[in-house]
């Protein structure tokens, strides 16, 4: 394509392209290119002649050809649809007054840091270095699904979407009113994208949702100090995103849920310090995921719900007051939990569950407490889950559940079973002595012992020879039937205990 009638700005990029030189328009290393609009024609550089020299333009035999520019207004449309473009392509501080469309294209390297834009259309757009957004401010979205990108993308410190409207959202009618159907559209699009090594978006603000389902990293993931902005939708949406190493989002703040679902990161997941809120909805859903280790240390207690079905984590690192009021944990599974806590500090989330009673749920977390050899937490939350239980049974077994809670706790606390029958034995030996029962068969009945006679009464396998051979009458008949009824309880009840001990093992 060739260029007539050149403006002086542009024959200054032509000559710098052939020598790979770059050109400073900037007046000042402080020039906003918020302002670029107004910018002269001194500085101002036709998207066509940029075109020109991309897909065309020779290099100075001996030298490396490239654009780069700092500070440039570019006009019209940069249109590189499926173009092959064998230069590195560097435009720093630049105006672009429409939407560039690098759909398809195969280029070297692109850096748009410090630009103002209306938007980028890349989908399917390959890179063979790195892609850089950093420090941009794009009004539109940004999209690269299905991007190969061999190096890095680079994105810290952008802001992206238009910024919510001081006093709300205009009516409709009015000039500055947002289309409905790009205000849905995701302000940064990298679904289905390939990247080669890291996604940095340190400090990120997006006004809008950040889009990377299917997405495929083989680095990191940093979202540090990152702002994502997304009430009542969502603001991250990375289902079944493949991680290499590290989803980093520390200090992350975000309004909307964060969708991990199907993820898979190997290493950590680390939100520290983060903020999430998604009042009245799921603010944090990262169900069927496989994750190395989830970090909420130090986050600010989560306002929606928390939804980690079906996933399997190393290590889940919550403290208690992160919690929110209503979680999904079904199915959940995790080999230890960080900080350690007292089983009365953990179970409060566990009544909690969206779908009420999972005895899954509390099996896990006793579990966990047994990895660490923690088996008083254990036994602690084994009963807690028969006591929660109970509450689902009939009135008859929950009266049963009751007595075998107050006796043994469910054979969970064998001392208190020993206390109650050292408390029987010496009331019913005491009353007995006191009172001795008559004997069946004088003649042939052994020696009357009030101890070893209440012993026969409390234990019901093993027999001493007095039971069968005194008969007492009145109340102590009704004594020895209490002692009778409550040492059958008492010995079934630690029976099934020793046998859950047991079965642990």
């Amino acid at each position: 394509m060739e260029i007539t009638d050149p403006t002086p700005a542009e024959v200054r990029v032509r000559e710098a392209f052939a020598l790979g030189e770059g050109v400073d328009f900037r007046e000042s290393p402080d020039d906003d290119p918020r302002a670029g609009g107004s910018w002269g024609p001194e500085r101002t550089v036709r998207a066509d002649v940029l075109r020109a020299l991309l897909i065309g333009g020779p290099p100075r035999d001996g030298e490396i050809a490239g654009l780069k520019l700092w500070g440039a207004r570019i006009t019209g449309r940069l249109d590189l649809m499926y173009g092959t473009v064998e230069h590195p392509v560097r435009l720093r501080s630049c105006h672009f007054d429409e939407t560039p469309n690098l759909y398809g294209a195969q280029i070297r390297a692109l850096v748009l840091s410090d630009s103002v834009l209306p938007g980028l259309t890349a989908g399917t757009l390959r890179v063979e270095l790195v892609l850089r957004i950093t420090c941009s401010r794009i009004t539109g979205p940004v999209r690269l699904a299905g991007a190969q990108i061999s190096g890095a993308f680079f994105a810290n410190g952008a802001e992206l979407g238009p910024p919510p409207a001081p006093g709300g959202t205009p009516p409709p009618d009015t000039p500055d009113a947002p289309d409905p159907e790009a205000a849905a559209e995701p302000v940064l699009q990298l679904n289905h994208a390939v990247i080669g090594t890291d996604v940095w978006a340190v400090g990120l603000v997006a006004h809008g949702q950040v889009r990377l389902n299917g997405a495929t990293v083989g680095g990191l993931v940093n979202l540090d100090d990152a702002e994502l902005n997304a009430p009542g939708a969502i603001a991250l949406h990375a289902e079944t995103l493949s991680v290499g190493t590290d989803l980093r989002a520390m200090r992350l703040r975000a309004r909307g849920t964060l969708n991990l679902s199907g993820a898979r990161i190997p290493r950590h997941v680390n939100l520290a310090y983060a903020r999430l809120s998604h009042p009245g909805a799921t603010a944090l859903r990262a169900s069927s995921c496989v994750i190395g280790e989830l970090w909420l240390r130090e986050a600010a207690p989560i306002e929606g719900t928390v939804n980690l079905r079906r996933s399997q984590l190393d290590l889940l690192h919550v403290p208690a007051e992160v919690w929110p009021g209503q979680v999904k944990l079904d199915g959940l599974g995790y080999q230890r939990l960080a900080p350690h806590l007292p089983a009365d500090q953990r179970l409060p989330l566990l009544e909690r569950e969206a779908a009420g009673y999972l005895p899954q749920s509390y099996e896990q977390l006793a579990a966990a407490y047994r990895t660490v050899g923690d088996e008083a937490a254990a036994r602690t939350v084994q009963l807690a889950r028969l006591r929660r239980h109970r509450r689902t049974l009939p009135p008859y077994a929950r009266l049963w559940g009751h007595l075998q809670d107050v006796t043994v706790g469910y054979g969970f606390r064998p001392m208190r079973a020993a206390g109650w029958l050292l408390v029987l034995l010496l009331a019913g030996a005491l009353a007995f002595a006191l009172h001795r029962p008559p004997a069946l068969k004088s003649d042939e009945a052994p020696d009357f012992n009030p101890v070893f006679y209440t012993l026969d009464l409390l234990l019901p396998i093993i027999g001493f020879g007095q039971e069968t051979a005194f008969a007492p009458q009145g109340w102590y008949q009704w004594l020895s039937y209490l002692l009778v009824a409550t040492g059958w309880v008492l010995v079934t009840t630690v029976a099934a205990g020793i046998t859950r001990a047991l079965s642990r093992q």
